[in-house]
């Protein structure tokens, strides 16, 4: 449905070069001291202070401060190539400025490629800001049909639809009212419903649906699945929720700089936009001179059942970590704790130790676990020193890579399954009484 060919998409920046500055108190008084001397003389010397000021400083008396243009070729997209099929859900994720929106807006013919080529085999629905293709004045009942014009259908197919895009957008009350008068979530509303029942064959959503109220949002995701997988849409989602992303799509592609590091499966892109985004190990900080008189962490690691410390540790493998840390003062209810939380910052599993009588000096605790229950990929482990209650440091200590392969045990391994895989004991048996089971099947309980 879309083929992307070394896409690259240039812009022309314009600097100022800024000199130095002149301020306009000084500029007045040269002017105000020229005019008490002789005419040929002061009119020699007002030029000469004129052509110095404006040599020197580049500044004139309405701008202050003189520029000199410059031009510099900013790439916001350079040699992107990648192919969707139909029905493919494909997540676009990196941070402000990785050249998300105008990847979308080529793409959405908005505006045109420096270099490159695209192919769209379809109809294709944008919805790239608030009230995209709306026009103010006009009311929402207009607006979906002009939408539904844009988008090239006729006045029946937009008629067959109308009901339908109204309920789902929960605008009944103010179909007749003109949109310039709409809250941003009205707005989105409207425009995603036009967008998503008028049966385009590629749908394209940017960050818009954040606007929205989580009820919506979730609508929003539900019908997104619905036209994908029943009715075969391709659709490109852009979203910093990257709960939506991982739950909707089915591939991803992650965007740097203008360049498309990585398309493929929505876990290892979504690894690579948290770890370039900072949310990789911290190195254990310097103790500050409120912790060296009470607690703090000096060491921390993972390690297998053996005591190394492996990049990745496979699923259901025996796994620990080792934290290093020196009390300063005398504690009788100290708690340490480790916590498990997913790169989007999401908690997955804390364990907390008893409370403790702890005198001044140096310990280890050891947090271990049989086996690794958590789905493949990377977790960033956090480490809590507290005393009767009260936080003393809490740190992001480590990371745990855990890898599909050479999984161990029974673990179910499909991509969707969630973070947490399945640990529990599960028993399965015939059941020795036959008659039970026509009951079932008539749905008598």
């Amino acid at each position: 449905m879309i083929r992307v060919e070394g896409l690259g998409k240039r812009y022309s920046l314009r600097h100022l070069r800024e000199q130095r500055y002149v301020a306009l108190r000084d500029v007045l008084v040269e002017k105000a001291t020229g005019l008490f001397r002789r005419d040929g003389k002061a009119r020699s010397q007002k030029s000469d202070v004129r052509g110095q000021s404006m040599g020197n400083s580049g500044a004139s008396s309405s701008e202050l401060q003189a520029t000199s243009p410059s031009r510099e070729d900013f790439w916001a997209l350079r040699h992107i190539n990648f192919e969707v099929r139909q029905g493919e859900v494909v997540g676009i994720i990196g941070r402000n400025g990785a050249g998300k929106s105008t990847l979308l807006k080529i793409l959405s013919r908005i505006t045109d490629p420096t270099e490159g080529r695209v192919t769209l085999r379809g109809r294709v629905a944008s919805l790239l800001e608030v009230g995209t293709g709306f026009h103010p004045e006009l009311t929402g009942r207009e607006n979906i049909y002009l939408n539904g014009a844009i988008l090239g259908m006729s006045r029946a197919e937009i008629r067959k639809k109308f009901d339908e895009i109204v309920a789902f957008a929960e605008t009944e009350k103010f179909l007749d009212t003109p949109v310039k008068r709409y809250s941003s979530g009205m707005y989105v509303r409207l425009a995603f419903a036009v967008a998503a029942h008028l049966e385009p064959e590629i749908l394209v959503v940017d960050e818009v649906l954040a606007v929205g109220d989580v009820a919506f949002q979730k609508k929003c995701l539900g019908k997104m699945q619905e036209v994908s997988q029943q009715e075969g849409r391709t659709i490109l989602f852009v979203s910093h929720n990257l709960h939506a992303v991982q739950r909707l799509c089915s591939k991803a592609i992650f965007l740097a700089q203008g360049k498309a590091e990585y398309f493929g499966g929505v876990a290892h892109a979504i690894d690579l936009y948290c770890n370039r985004a900072g949310y990789g190990i911290e190195s254990i900080p310097t103790p500050s001179r409120d912790l060296l008189e009470q607690a703090y962490v000096t060491a921390f690691a993972v390690e297998t059942n053996d005591g190394s410390a492996p990049a990745v540790i496979p699923v259901g493998e025996y796994w620990q970590a080792r934290v290093q840390f020196v009390i300063a003062r005398s504690m009788d209810r100290f708690v340490i704790g480790l916590g498990v939380v997913a790169n989007d910052g999401t908690p997955i599993q804390t364990a907390w130790s008893t409370p403790m009588q702890l005198q001044p000096g140096s310990y280890e605790a050891v947090f271990a676990q049989s086996d690794v229950v958590l789905a493949a990929g990377s977790y960033d482990l956090l480490v809590g020193l507290s005393d009767h209650g009260q936080s003393i440091q809490q740190i992001r200590a480590g990371r745990l890579d855990v890898s599909a392969e050479n999984a161990k045990g029974s673990y179910e391994l499909t991509s969707g399954a969630g973070m947490v895989l399945n640990s529990m004991k599960i028993d399965v048996a015939r059941i020795k009484n036959e008659t039970a089971r026509p009951a079932l099947e008539t749905g008598a309980h």
